[in-house]
């Protein structure tokens, strides 16, 4: 992150003073201030340019940053130029730099322009993606490519996009930002689905895009002692998470989301419902935990008795049950079994509810953890999954009961763990150096 000289930031101070913004958002304009100095650095653009600065409020939204803080750091711009506009010493050498005024008509005109053409085209496309049960990930993924292929088109009217359009910018991707495989076909599913169900066009045969190519991937496997060694420098709730993790194949979503009612405890049963594709499926709980898990569960019972003490609302529930049953996320059973440790204001409903603990702190958790073990392998807690399947097949299990306790759709893809376990041959092959 580049660092502003000292004389810049107090000159910078002082146009915020006389512009009579308060002190206490002094801060919050030199942030973004240093933010954009460094996209400028990062891009190879001209800070004292203005033509960079709609790039920067386009990078923002690309990262979702709401429409306050796009103003807010837009503003804080604004105050940058007007320095060179009242120095114009600083301006020797550079292109001429159009008075504030002016740049604020353009940039709101097109701010204008932007929003009236495709504000309905990101409604229509949350709400095509809400009718089908589609996971808020596929939404906030399918939005980020839609927005980069309207960067990339220059803000070009929705009505008049082509499946040309769609060529170039899938061959930019691949040439020019060199994006993987698998991020080329994630913006074509995306943008075939803006076409599809937004813009009510076909794509037909799409030829002639410069493809990705594809790297044969294998998983990243740790040992079992390796697995110990991570979850002896975890702290609770973080060690029963990858217990869980490794000790039932589960995706880490999955593992967050679980709650009360999916544990089947007399069968040893824990039940895994909307899974990716919305699967459900059932796996095994290791023995070994379970005394862990009662009382983990008594932990929970806890946090709900308090809760309902507090008047909160509950737990977060699915629309559908909370319609049907009013008061269900003050159920027991509907509790989440890795609550989070604050209630979180809903502003909408005026109450309190609790979500279930975080995937970041969980992820931030298991990478200290993976360091402190000082592993030479870059581990995650995908890599949990990742060594649960390759274990088991070292163990000879199947690979139709891995991809069921998987929740693979297709056995191919379960099929990658096969090179992830050492061969087996009546005659084992060696390296030349042992012979």
């Amino acid at each position: 992150m580049k660092i502003i000289p000292q004389e810049l930031v107090k000159q910078f101070d002082e146009r915020l003073n006389a512009k009579g913004i308060s002190p206490k958002h002094h801060l919050f304009y030199r942030k973004w201030l240093r933010y954009y100095l460094d996209f400028c650095d990062k891009y190879k653009n001209d800070p004292r340019n203005p033509d960079s600065l709609p790039d920067f409020i386009n990078k923002l939204r690309e990262k979702n940053q709401p429409e306050p803080i796009q103003k807010q750091s837009y503003h804080s711009i604004l105050v940058y130029f007007e320095l060179y506009d009242i120095r114009p010493g600083w301006l020797e050498h550079q292109p001429a730099i159009p008075s504030v005024q002016e740049r604020t008509a353009s940039y709101a005109s097109d701010n204008k322009n932007f929003y009236e053409a495709w504000k309905p085209v990101y409604e229509k496309l949350g709400n095509e993606i809400n009718v089908r049960h589609y996971s808020p990930k596929t939404y906030k993924a399918y939005s980020n490519w839609v927005r980069k292929f309207q960067k990339y088109l220059k803000n070009k009217q929705p009505e008049v996009l082509t499946v040309e359009d769609v060529k170039l910018f899938l061959t930019y991707l691949a040439v020019e930002q060199k994006v993987s495989a698998s991020s080329q076909n994630q913006a074509f599913n995306a943008l075939l689905f803006f076409f599809r169900h937004i813009l009510g066009k076909e794509f037909g045969k799409i030829e002639g895009v410069v493809r990705a190519k594809r790297k044969p991937y294998i998983p990243v496997v740790l040992s079992r002692s390796e697995i110990d060694l991570i979850i002896g420098k975890l702290r609770y709730p973080y060690n029963l998470v990858v217990k869980l993790l490794y000790g039932c194949g589960l995706r880490l979503g999955e593992c967050m989301s679980i709650r009360i009612n999916n544990f089947n405890i007399d069968a040893g049963v824990l039940t895994i419902h909307d899974g990716k594709g919305k699967k459900d499926r059932t796996v095994p709980l290791p023995v070994t935990i379970m005394p862990e898990i009662d009382r983990q569960i008594e932990v929970v019972r806890k946090i709900h008795l308090q809760d309902l003490q507090e008047g909160t609302a509950g737990v977060f529930m699915f629309e559908s049950i909370e319609k049907k049953y009013k008061n269900a996320g003050q159920e027991f059973h509907w509790q989440w079994f890795f609550p989070a440790k604050e209630l979180t204001w809903v502003p909408e409903a005026g109450e309190y509810r609790r979500a279930y603990l975080h995937d970041r702190h969980v992820q931030r958790a298991i990478k200290f953890a993976v360091r402190r073990a000082q592993l030479t392998k870059r581990a995650t807690a995908h890599t949990l999954r990742h060594s649960f399947a390759s274990h088991l097949l070292q163990a000879n299990y199947d690979i139709r009961t891995i991809q069921e306790l998987l929740g693979h759709s297709d056995v191919r893809t379960t099929m990658i763990y096969t090179h992830t376990v050492k061969s087996r041959t009546i005659k084992e092959i060696k390296s030349p150096l042992d012979l």
